[in-house]
């Protein structure tokens, strides 16, 4: 498998990761949420030597996910995500809504396509990218804290459904993340 699709990958973690796998050779389909990130993300990945697929893929749209469905995904990476911080009591329900539909629904409903395409196939891996705050809480993370509970949710059930057609998933749980570009440093 050499595919990977990784949403999320204009900034922080999804960044990252997507230099370090072209590093590594895979096939990096680097998935960010607006077309002025595209060409942002381009130029740094040939500032650092490597070859990305940039592509404008906003996992609330319809349309985007469609598209992906033609990419012959063989690995996903469900990185895309928002942080609505502040008391429970105060965040509106906008806000909460967005903060489900970016982190939870969108991925689910890419998810649910590209699972599909791998079960044909009897081969695939989907990672979720949760957070450490999926597995606790803190005080003024509330509602990101349920939305990353609910991947981890999501993740388990999807394992468990998908093993006898060969599919891993699995979620990793990394905490505060700053790439080495935004630090002003190369990988080593």
């Amino acid at each position: 498998m050499r595919t990977v699709l990784l949403t999320g990958a204009g900034t922080g973690f999804g960044l990252e990761a997507s230099m370090r796998l072209a590093e590594k050779g895979f096939d990096v389909i680097a998935a960010v949420e607006i077309y002025a990130q595209v060409q942002t993300l381009k130029r740094q990945a040939a500032a650092r030597g490597v070859k990305l697929n940039v592509e404008k893929l906003d996992v609330t749209n319809e349309g985007d996910r469609k598209k992906a469905l033609g990419w012959n995904v063989e690995i996903l990476v469900n990185n895309a995500g928002v942080l609505e911080g502040g008391s429970v009591l105060d965040i509106p329900g906008s806000n909460m809504r967005n903060e489900f539909e970016v982190n939870v629904i969108g991925p689910l409903l890419l998810t649910q396509g590209i699972a599909k395409q791998m079960v044909k196939r009897g081969t695939g891996r989907i990672v979720w990218v949760s957070s450490r705050e999926g597995l606790n809480v803190n005080p003024f993370t509330g509602i990101y804290s349920a939305s990353k509970h609910a991947v981890e949710a999501i993740a388990q059930t999807m394992a468990l459904e998908l093993q006898e057609f060969g599919i891993e998933v699995a979620t990793v749980n990394p905490g505060p993340f700053r790439n080495l570009e935004e630090l002003g440093r190369r990988p080593e």
